[in-house]
């Protein structure tokens, strides 16, 4: 009963159902296993772990449960120890392929891109149509600045799965990193056909449409950005961006203020309400944001060129 109330996503009643087949039967490994699902699904990630703990202490060899377990820890940012979760799920199941995937995401979060590229191929190796491997892999080749490499993975992704908005999304940004905005504001165009809610979507757009001085249509970009992620210090930081263009100085800073407020270690919302404040003859209040931006980001050339 809890798996059927678990597939109606009745989490919650899918947990007493749960607690009620381990008090009949404590050592019910299926139960623990599955609770810890329905309490991932909940967001209830330490708990989850809890009753992965349990069912591997009942079963060591039982390799979803080390999946899963991972799944949890990545969750949680405890990507080390998510990674040593899939290895051992990977030392009893060779061929599991979600768990190449899995880890290779861990992998990525931890700024192991080569690794991560290593999982994926693996995945896809197991699994031709694996779409999400291929995004996936895409994502990592862009951060390794493999621009053309990611674009090809997103259009394999593409190709298996037409409507699927992240892979037109990611290979805009691709697109945008070889200064070609034209044919990205295409893919940002499908993936908002597809997901009309993604505020990432929206904002990417914008920033593309900025590269094209187009930005009256920029800000309207942003604005939908902002509209669906109140939180999104990006869109701010960018709609601020295309008003300083517009010369409209003093509500590219309201929106770098904003920008700090929501994200208070953006060096890039720093260094750009510095460049507002320069236009209105602030100088000082100019020069402490660019020392902030250069106290945040000590590489950035811009920041030392404005502060200049």
């Amino acid at each position: 009963r809890g798996i059927a109330k678990y597939e109606q996503q009745d989490y919650a009643g899918a947990i007493l159902d749960y607690n009620k087949a381990l008090e009949l039967h404590p050592a019910f490994v299926h139960a623990y296993n599955n609770r810890g699902i329905a309490k991932y699904k909940q967001q209830d990630y330490i708990g989850a772990i809890l009753d992965y703990d349990k069912v591997i202490e009942l079963d060591p060899a039982f390799v979803d449960a080390y999946n899963n377990r991972g799944d949890a820890k990545s969750e949680l940012k405890d990507y080390t120890g998510a990674i040593l979760d899939y290895d051992k799920a990977l030392e009893l199941d060779p061929a599991f392929v979600d768990v190449y995937n899995n880890r290779g995401i861990a992998k990525y979060e931890q700024q192991d891109y080569a690794g991560a590229i290593l999982d994926y191929d693996k995945a896809i190796e197991l699994n031709p149509a694996f779409v999400d491997a291929y995004n996936s892999r895409g994502l990592a080749k862009y951060y390794k600045q493999d621009y053309a490499g990611a674009i090809l993975d997103y259009d394999k992704a593409i190709e298996l799965s037409p409507n699927c908005a992240e892979a037109y999304d990611n290979r805009g940004i691709a697109k945008c990193y070889q200064q070609n905005y034209d044919e990205a504001i295409k893919d940002y165009d499908k993936a908002i056909e597809l997901d009309p809610n993604s505020a990432k979507a929206y904002n990417n757009r914008g920033a593309a449409k900025r590269e094209l001085k187009d930005y009256t249509g920029a800000i309207k970009d942003f604005d939908k950005a902002i509209e669906l992620d109140p939180n999104s210090a990006k869109a701010y930081n960018n709609r601020g961006a295309a008003k300083r263009e517009l010369k409209d100085y003093t509500g590219a800073i309201k929106d770098f203020d904003k920008a700090i407020e929501l994200d208070p270690n953006s060096a890039k919302a720093y260094n750009n309400r510095g460049a507002a404040k320069r236009e209105l003859k602030d100088y000082t209040g100019a020069i402490k944001d660019f020392d902030k931006a250069i106290e945040l980001d000590p590489n950035s050339a811009k920041a030392y060129n404005n502060r200049g």
